[in-house]
């Protein structure tokens, strides 16, 4: 299947681990602590090492108003189960209006791994796969990749002093009477029973560090009153919150002498007054949001209607129109099996792609739909691919002389096989695109368990195929069809036009993603392709030399492309730089410091292989009403650039429950969640929702 080896390459391009990474941020480094040794039963702790440059910091497992969590993930021998980060205590973290939750200077992350009773011989080999964000006045996604092999039996003890100190860090559980309630816009604890050196310390402040986003207002500060031995903490509530958390977390601090403590009340705020429970030392999961649709059925719904304006797509058109226009010739019989094949061969595909996509999550990649575009060599194969195809449809070459005789004949008495090769095609043209109803349904898709995930994906298949299906299996639609004749060579050719306009953005996608030298290396390469086509072709008219040529330009041509094709990103700002002045690039800390500061903010999640995205910004975005609309009413318009993989950007789609993009939201100043624009943009519906802002003053 030809659309497999493009996410081979992409399995190619995973980096191999390191030991230490080193970044002019943060210096990383995968420890180990054993001191009874590596055997089963006995303690194991694992750890990343983050070292900060100075000024610069990463996050707690709630960053508080901007930034994520440090997330770790491991690959162990079987059996083995790695528990989740023992967070050390937080600091706040202030940036302009705004108060963060992290880290700075030397930082241990520790995990506590159980081995099972029975271990491999040999050395002990554990992998770590880690993403962080680490900040300053700006934010710089990171990751890294790393490998340890311990000798079993033997203690493992030279980094004893910093296991110890960092678990010393962690929040101790509070044994304390709690009691919650909310007075008005204040959540108020009155906490009895505290350590003897807290009651002995009542002049210094104590901290209030919610373990969940979205409950408090993190950047007021607390108010502290004793009353005796009796603590009361009045912490700030956020505007949006929920009316009462399922359960309440919070970590304690009290000045830098007394440690920190943590609890969880079960119920939140409701009843009014309740025992605190020990906080467990569990990995905390993010909440996911699937943007309203957490009805599998509703997702189902929206991404069969996705597949079927997905074959509206220009890459997808020509190969439609050409396989159902072959359905006059067929008989009625054929026309059911092929139907059916065709339908196997699209639904199929997507099952795999689905399923190197919840893969390649599960192994910890922050990706979504059209992740394979985020690869050069996934852009220069679906180029290649697009461009024999369309040198297919002017007619240079036939796909079926290439085959031997033997298997000619083999494919002609079973024209199924066609078919589902048809429908695997299409399945590889169309995934560089994205249809109106796919975003909401795939990012709903992702949320899910893995069952429900595949059956979306089967879902936007069937949406595909269904027309195709349609056509061959009700008689009526078939007869429809205009009747063969000259003219069918004529559209043929014409349909090529689209299969190069494609070729043509290809290589716009990858000069974003690698430069002008990249671009022109896949032009030369593709000219290649295009020569050893023809000379193959002629190969069928009597003589092999054209086959020599055709394969010795195809090696000139691979060996001159791949130093620029191979050469590093040159980053998301350079990929797709925005067009006018008023856009300014997006991160978190940005859209956080903007509506803080009471500004409206819109936020065009957009990648340059997004045929979509491009539409929309050379439309509706540049509409001179819309602008005119944005600058009255003060709002601030930030571009997300995920053509290069950005696990930022990839998370805040995530958490507006999407997958992939275009995505556009605005967002109102002292509001929740924002509102949510279609993929397919119109000047008059961004009009309409700016309407819902009031003027600028």
């Amino acid at each position: 299947m030809r659309f497999l080896l493009p996410l081979l390459a992409l399995l190619a391009t995973l980096s191999a681990p390191a030991q230490v990474l080193k970044t002019p941020q943060t210096t990383t480094e995968l420890l180990a602590h054993a001191p009874e040794g590596v055997a089963p039963g006995k303690p194991l702790w694992l750890g990343l090492s983050i070292r900060h440059a100075p000024k610069w910091h990463t996050y707690w497992r709630n960053p508080g108003d901007s930034g994520l969590p440090t997330q770790l993930n491991w690959t162990l021998p079987e059996g083995a189960q790695a528990g989740g980060i023992h967070w050390p205590g937080p600091h706040k973290l202030p940036f302009g209006p705004l108060m963060n939750y992290g880290y700075e200077g030397d930082l241990l992350l520790p995990v506590r791994v159980e081995l099972p009773a029975k271990l491999p011989p040999g050395p002990l080999a554990v992998k770590l796969a880690a993403n962080w964000l680490v900040c300053e006045e700006q934010c710089i996604p990171e990751q890294g990749e790393y490998a340890l092999r311990l000798p079993q039996g033997q203690a493992v003890n030279a980094h004893a002093a910093r296991f110890e100190a960092a678990l010393a860090q962690e929040p101790r559980p509070l044994s304390a009477q709690v009691a919650a309630r909310v007075d008005g816009q204040h959540l108020v604890l009155q906490v009895s029973g505290l350590p003897a050196e807290w009651k002995a310390r009542q002049n210094q402040p104590v901290q209030y560090f919610a373990q969940d986003a979205g409950v408090i207002d993190h950047a007021q500060a607390e108010q502290a009153q004793w009353q005796g031995d009796a603590l009361q903490l009045r912490v700030a509530l956020s505007p949006q919150r929920s009316e009462s958390p399922a359960q309440l977390g919070a970590v304690l601090r009290q000045g830098e002498h007394t440690g920190s403590l943590q609890f969880t009340l079960a119920g939140g705020w409701n009843p009014p007054a309740v025992t605190a429970a020990p906080a467990g030392a569990a990995n905390p999961t993010a909440s996911d949001t699937s943007g309203g649709f957490t009805s599998l059925l509703l997702s189902l719904l929206f991404a069969f209607v996705g597949g079927l304006l997905l074959n509206l797509m220009p890459c997808v058109f020509p190969v439609l129109s050409l396989k159902a226009l072959s359905l006059v010739n067929e008989a009625p019989h054929e026309r059911h099996v092929g139907a059916a094949a065709y339908t196997v061969g699209v639904v199929l595909s997507f099952l795999l792609l689905a399923g190197l996509l919840l893969l390649l999550r599960a192994g910890g990649d922050q990706i979504g739909w059209g992740f394979q575009l985020q690869q050069p060599w996934v852009v220069a194969a679906l180029a290649a691919l697009f461009t024999v195809i369309a040198l297919n449809l002017f007619g240079v070459f036939e796909f079926g002389t290439w085959a031997p005789s033997s298997l000619a004949g083999w494919r002609a008495s079973k024209p199924w096989v066609d078919q589902f090769a048809t429908g695997v095609l299409t399945v590889a043209v169309a995934s560089p695109c994205t249809a109106p109803f796919m975003g909401a349904a795939l990012g709903a898709a992702l949320t899910l368990p893995t069952a429900g995930a595949l059956a979306v994906f089967g879902a936007l298949g069937l949406g595909l195929a269904a027309p195709y299906a349609a056509v061959a299996l009700v008689p009526g639609l078939a007869r429809r069809l205009p009747r063969p004749g000259a003219w069918m060579a004529r559209l043929r050719t014409l349909l090529a036009f689209p299969m190069l306009a494609t070729v043509l953005w290809l290589v716009w996608v990858l000069g974003t993603q690698r430069g002008l030298d990249a671009a022109t290396a896949l032009l030369a390469l593709l000219l290649a392709f295009a020569l050893a086509a023809w000379a193959w072709a002629q190969a069928h008219q009597g003589s092999a030399g054209w086959r020599v040529l055709a394969v010795l330009s195809l090696a000139a041509g691979l060996w001159w492309s791949w130093p620029a094709l191979n050469a590093p990103a040159v980053g998301p700002a350079a990929a797709n730089a925005p067009t006018q002045q008023t856009w300014q690039a997006w991160s978190p800390a940005k859209q956080a410091e903007l509506l803080a500061a009471g500004q409206p903010v819109f936020v065009d999640f957009t990648a340059s292989w997004c045929i979509t995205c491009q539409f929309n910004k050379r439309g509706a975005l540049a509409d001179a009403a819309v602008l005119a609309d944005f600058q009255a009413r003060g709002v601030a318009l930030l571009r997300a650039d995920w053509t290069v993989r950005d696990a930022t950007i990839t998370a805040e789609l995530r958490r507006l429950g999407r997958s992939g993009v275009p995505v556009y939201a605005l967002h109102q100043p002292g509001k929740g969640e924002p509102m949510l624009l279609p993929e397919i943009l119109s000047a008059a519906g961004v009009r309409e929702a700016l309407a819902t802002l009031s003027p600028r003053p």
